[in-house]
């Protein structure tokens, strides 16, 4: 089955008391059960729900998995996955992240005796350097975020083989629809559900797929016993979304590369993020990997200055300035004071993250109309 009809169908039955050819809210908190433990296989909602347990269906097929779990937030998700280790395991992950992952990782499970190494993936040789024994887990994001690097997942999974090490694939940038790690050797994939699957800037929610059935059965566990789970409102708006996800993200891609192209072309410009670029150090790769390089763009002014940069997302009047990403809406953000402002500056710039950075999500809007927005913006330069 191809992928613009697993959207649509995997996991997707018509509802069989009724024939609706939507799966149903099913919104209840418990089922009633015949007998003491004689019940049709639902007993509690946070242990399981109808509407949930189609969700879960679906995203493990758009990801090749076998086990989809779905979680109130993305965090929620990362949140899952760190208990699977212990006090003394270590974690090498990639050094552009999400900040609210490196936020959870450095001040909430470094106090529990877990190490975090956080490092430059664009060449997956670099991880060698710093996998030992304690190792236990690799963390990686590609396409990054905010400097859309790429990184090689299929080389970082070999690494992760050889060491036994759970490779982990935070694949919210690049969705199934551009890459399934599962396929090039990761373990684990993560979502924030609330962006490109969702679709819609109407749902927070997050997924992890597996298809190891130990790694199903310890995060099934850790999902009834913390209780991070989304209602089934939610799940139905996600379940929605996906339905559009192929036709979306051909959009988002197409309206990306002439956005870029356009600002790599500015005379206000100094550098666009974007691995479309031929120029760009890992394209080879995201060619490879990715069906298409994505929505996602990254860039700074010449005039490089924090207050300028801010000037003209304030002047911005279809790219909204609001923290997310992956709406139908285009959306403009600021790094350094919103979705990484929990790393710490020096951390930031180490990394290639200036205060001036620039984050786009490009929606789907006639691109004409967000070129002409960011010309007028950029005119303040």
């Amino acid at each position: 089955m191809k992928f613009a009809t697993k959207a649509i169908h995997a996991g997707v039955e018509p509802d069989p008391s009724t024939g609706a050819i939507m799966t149903p809210i099913f919104q209840t908190s418990t089922y009633v059960q015949a007998s003491p433990g004689k019940h049709k296989g639902y007993e509690y909602a946070r242990t399981q729900n109808p509407t949930r347990n189609v969700l879960q269906n679906a995203l493990a097929a758009l990801e090749n998995g076998r086990y989809g779990f779905c979680f109130s937030s993305g965090m929620g998700a990362i949140d899952t996955i760190i208990k699977l280790l212990q006090p003394g395991d270590e974690v090498v992950a990639t050094n552009d992240l999400y900040g609210g992952t490196y936020r959870i990782f450095t001040k909430v499970f470094e106090r529990y005796g877990i190490k975090f190494h956080f490092i430059d993936m664009s060449n997956a040789d670099n991880v060698q350097q710093y996998v030992n024994e304690k190792t236990k887990m690799i963390w990686v994001e590609t396409p990054t975020n905010p400097l859309l690097n790429i990184i090689d997942i299929k080389k970082v999974g070999k690494i992760a083989k050889q060491h036994q090490a759970l490779l982990v694939v935070d694949n919210t940038f690049a969705t199934p629809y551009n890459q399934t790690p599962l396929d090039l050797g990761a373990a684990i994939v993560v979502h924030s559900v609330t962006k490109y699957l969702s679709g819609h800037s109407d749902v927070v929610m997050g997924a992890i797929v597996v298809n190891d059935d130990q790694l199903a059965q310890q995060i099934g566990f850790l999902q009834n016993s913390c209780g991070a789970t989304p209602g089934p409102q939610d799940c139905f708006l996600a379940l929605r979304g996906i339905k559009t996800l192929p036709i979306r993200m051909k959009a988002h891609a197409k309206n990306a590369k002439k956005v870029a192209k356009f600002l790599k072309k500015h005379a206000k410009v100094e550098r666009v993020y974007y691995p479309g670029f031929a120029s760009h150090p890992n394209h080879e790769i995201a060619a490879k990997q990715m069906a298409t390089y994505g929505g996602m763009i990254s860039f700074t002014l010449k005039d490089d200055n924090v207050t300028t940069a801010i000037r003209v997302m304030e002047k911005l009047h279809l790219f909204a300035l609001a923290e997310s990403l992956g709406g139908v809406e285009s959306l403009v953000g600021h790094p350094a004071t919103m979705t990484h402002a929990s790393i710490p500056k020096e951390e930031r710039e180490r990394n290639g993250l200036k205060d001036s950075l620039i984050r786009l999500s490009v929606g789907i809007e006639d691109v004409e109309d967000l070129i002409a927005d960011l010309a007028q913006a950029l005119e303040i330069v």
